[in-house]
């Protein structure tokens, strides 16, 4: 192609022109500033700290938030594994059971012959590490347990040694390298020129690494944040490169590669902006979720948004005008097809697809307020499963699933922690319960015991003077000088705190036993100083059950309030904290319920004041929104119609994200129509802004489609994977009804729209007449017939007058006129 005008001395530039100039110009600067940017950002993204734990993003006034900051705080949670070793005989579990035990760093192994740890075959080993699931003794400790186990059909279950992180990591860019694929298949069948690709490539590859880069200034993100944001940036957001791609070329036509660049960017960047306000309006409205998660989620995809803009803005143009040559050598044949035959369908439709759409918007409204909701991922499944998932559930099928609860409670009283952990384990839900308080330590004796001087000695083996010297030194060691006046015969003091008083004065050299007794105080230290550090704290005991109730449903709703009813008659309302996945769960749901409302109304108000600024009406915004809406309650009334529970996280972002990004498909062709039918008639106006706008939608949606459908089948995890379901079938649903059925109801509102015009309030009144008319001031609407007078305004269609010299001129090329070369 060669370059057929320039920009004349006379032409005035813009001040949005004279930006643009300025970063084309300068665009070698900018090249080393992005390459710089780049090698620190590929450093910077090993600072990123990723948290896997969703509820720590719970508000903090919830009971299990304040729950677990106490747990964190106050008690030590040691590292556990599930073992299952299947196709193996009982007396060879055993001897294994026997060789794991004297592992360094195992702590304890739970095994014996009844059906909690041998059934069918299968043996069950629960193991305890000295350590919690990520210190290095445990999971030390759980390789030599694996190297025992090397040979056998094993399945590991539990906390330690189980990096997800790692494992989501792997899962992604699995499906990076398969969506760059896709997304260049899809750039070659719509682009226009070959080198325009790789051009696309790198300026979003640039702003992908950037996003990346700048993640730590968060402190920390979550892996949801951490796993999506690349893959959801890049679908988001390509659509502004496309445009400043197809601009380029338009003004390539008449242009030099330069004055191209220059006049495609100073035009696209407003188009771009307005474009981009909508998606993050819906990402801003998830930073008002009282769920830190999508504060975290919003915050990093709208940086991810900004930096695609700067990126579009300040480099792109760069390589435009850099690989102009060789994108002036590529260009192809457009291999995007016309529809004017779906163009034509949709007219002749326009008055039967519009009712339908009402039925299924109704259906969609009242099926999607039915969608099953999961708020924990244990009963969650994934198209694909890890090692992990494939191990968890034949653990489960064989000897059941674990759901554990904590109950905290004040600490000081072990009368009542014994008294509710009765009451506790005579209630049909719990399996089990244990605390100080039932934990039995010698002869018959509990913990928590109260024992004289005189049964202390009887059960140790003590001299009786020696046991009530003790007893007087423990009473001193408390300022209990009461007791030492009225005698410690009587002084009853709990079984755990005597023994480990007297193991203190043992090591401080005070009291000196027999070598058996010394031994067995040793022992005994060892058990309880692991029992003291596990259930009791500074300010709270912890009590641990284990339940046999599903994680989620009414019935475990309804234990964990008999629970706290049963507390509260020892240590009163409010004082005692349960804490636990049904818990969390709970408060999930809890959390849920409001931000669902918060969210859904702050997403469509924020969309409905962009929309209402680009079209300057009130009516269209509310035409577009109502198809996209529709499209957000069909897309969220399949989990209802499969009965599939739904993870609730997906449909916070992903309605968030098919309001704010899928309705600019609906933006592109409002945005045609109401362009076009200024010229042509309604009908014909509706075929042609289908036919303008299909690139570009079939563009975008297909790239965001699949993305979202990479996700949903290659990732193992049940957050992310539920996330990319939903992305992808809302995407789809939305291409569908934008191109099947807001081009009739466009046609069929159209008088709404004009009516809801906001324009300069002039006094226009409508009028229709025919005839011959003069006409004085301003007018607006369609002419046909044969005008003659003094006009000075803006024609937009054909003209076929006979003119004064230089009376006209086209708008487009007004800034372009000049010698040809």
């Amino acid at each position: 192609m060669s370059d057929k005008t320039e920009k004349t001395k006379d032409d005035k530039p813009s001040a949005m022109e004279r930006i643009a100039a300025f970063i084309v110009d300068k665009r070698k600067a900018f090249y080393l500033l992005y390459i710089g940017f780049a090698i620190f950002c590929v450093f910077s993204g090993n600072w990123i700290r990723v948290n896997d734990d969703l509820t720590s993003y719970l508000p903090a006034t919830t009971e299990t938030r304040r729950g677990l900051t106490i747990m964190d705080e106050e008690f030590t949670t040691f590292g556990t594994n599930r073992i299952m070793v299947d196709n193996i005989a009982f007396t060879q579990a055993d001897e294994l059971a026997e060789k794991i035990r004297k592992v360094n760093g195992v702590k304890e192994v739970a095994f014996d012959n009844t059906e909690d740890y041998y059934k069918d075959g299968a043996a069950l080993f629960s193991i305890t590490y000295d350590g919690t699931a990520t210190d290095d003794v445990s999971l030390n400790a759980l390789d030599g347990v694996k190297k025992i186990l090397d040979g056998y059909d094993v399945y590991i279950t539990g906390d330690t040694g189980n990096d997800d992180s790692a494992s989501l990591d792997a899962e992604i860019q699995v499906v990076m390298i398969i969506a760059v694929v896709i997304i260049l298949l899809v750039l070659l069948f719509t682009s226009q020129t070959y080198m325009e690709i790789p051009v696309l490539i790198m300026t979003f590859g640039m702003a992908a690494i950037m996003n990346k880069g700048t993640n730590f200034i968060f402190g920390e993100i979550s892996f949801v944040s951490n796993s999506v944001a690349v893959i959801l940036q890049l679908a988001l957001a390509i659509d502004y490169a496309i445009i400043l791609c197809h601009r380029y070329t338009e003004e390539r036509e008449h242009l030099n590669a330069h004055d191209a660049v220059v006049i495609a960017l100073s035009k696209a960047i407003p188009e771009i902006a307005g474009s981009s306000m909508t998606t993050l309006s819906g990402l801003g409205a998830m930073c008002f979720m009282k769920f830190g998660i999508g504060k975290d989620l919003g915050f990093v995809l709208m940086k991810a948004i900004l930096l695609s803009l700067l990126s579009v803005f300040t480099l792109m143009p760069g390589l435009l005008m850099s690989f102009s040559k060789l994108i002036d050598k590529t260009h192809h044949k457009n291999f995007v097809p016309k529809i004017t035959g779906w163009g034509k369908l949709a007219v002749k439709t326009r008055h039967i697809m519009p009712p339908i759409f009402i039925v299924l918007i109704v259906a969609g409204f009242i099926c999607s307020s039915l969608c099953p909701y999961a708020f924990g991922m244990t009963d969650l499944t994934t198209m694909r499963k890890n090692d992990t998932q494939i191990a968890q559930e034949r653990v489960n099928d064989k000897f059941g699933k674990q759901n554990t609860l904590a109950v905290l409670v004040p600490v000081g009283d072990y009368e009542k922690e014994g008294d509710l952990l009765k009451d506790l384990d005579k209630m049909e839900e719990t399996d089990s319960v244990l605390g100080l308080a039932n934990v039995e330590a010698m002869d018959g004796y509990v913990l928590t015991d109260k024992l004289t001087p005189r049964q202390f000695a009887e059960l140790t083996d003590l001299d009786i003077e020696v046991a009530r010297l003790l007893y007087s030194a423990y009473a001193v060691d408390g300022e209990n000088y009461g007791q030492i006046v009225s005698g410690v015969d009587k002084f009853g003091v709990p079984l755990v705190d005597m023994f480990m008083f007297v193991y203190d004065e043992m090591q401080a050299g005070y009291v000196t036993l027999d070598s058996d007794m010394t031994k067995t105080i040793e022992d005994l230290h060892v058990q309880l100083s692991d029992a003291l550090k596990q259930l009791k704290g500074e300010n709270y005991s912890r009590l641990v059950l284990q339940l046999n109730v599903p994680e989620e449903s009414d019935e475990t709703t309804a234990f964990l309030d008999k629970v706290h009813e049963t507390a509260a008659k020892y240590y009163g309302d409010d004082t005692c904290l349960l804490v636990g996945n049904s818990t969390s769960d709970f408060d999930l749901s809890t959390s849920f319920s409001n931000d669902n409302l918060l969210i859904s109304i702050l997403t469509i108000v924020f969309v409905i004041i962009v929309l209402i600024f680009t079209f300057k009406s009130s009516g269209l915004p509310i035409l577009l929104i109502l198809v996209i809406q529709g499209s957000v309650w069909i897309n969220f009334s399949f989990p209802f119609l499969q009965n599939d529970p739904l993870f609730f996280l997906s449909y916070l972002v992903v309605s968030s994200i098919q309001m704010g990004a899928n309705i600019d498909y609906a933006i592109v062709i409002a945005n045609r129509y109401v362009e076009l039918k200024k010229t042509m008639p309604l009908k014909k106006a509706t075929i042609e802004a289908l036919n303008q706008s299909f690139p570009t939608i079939i563009t975008s949606g297909t790239i965001l489609a699949a993305a979202g459908i990479l996700i949903g089948i290659l990732s193992t995890n049940p957050a992310i994977s539920s996330i990319g379901v939903c992305l992808g079938r809302g995407t789809l649903i939305s291409i569908f009804l934008v191109m099947g059925i807001l081009p009739q109801i466009l046609l069929l509102g159209d008088t709404i729209i004009e009516k809801t015009a906001i324009t300069m309030k002039l006094k226009l009144t409508s009028q229709n007449r025919s005839g011959n008319m003069r006409v004085h001031g301003h007018m607006r609407g369609y002419v046909s017939g044969m005008v003659d007078g003094e006009f000075n305004g803006t024609i937009r269609g054909t003209l076929n007058a006979a003119l004064e010299t230089d009376a006209v001129e086209n708008e487009e090329e007004e800034s372009a006129n000049g010698n040809e070369e």
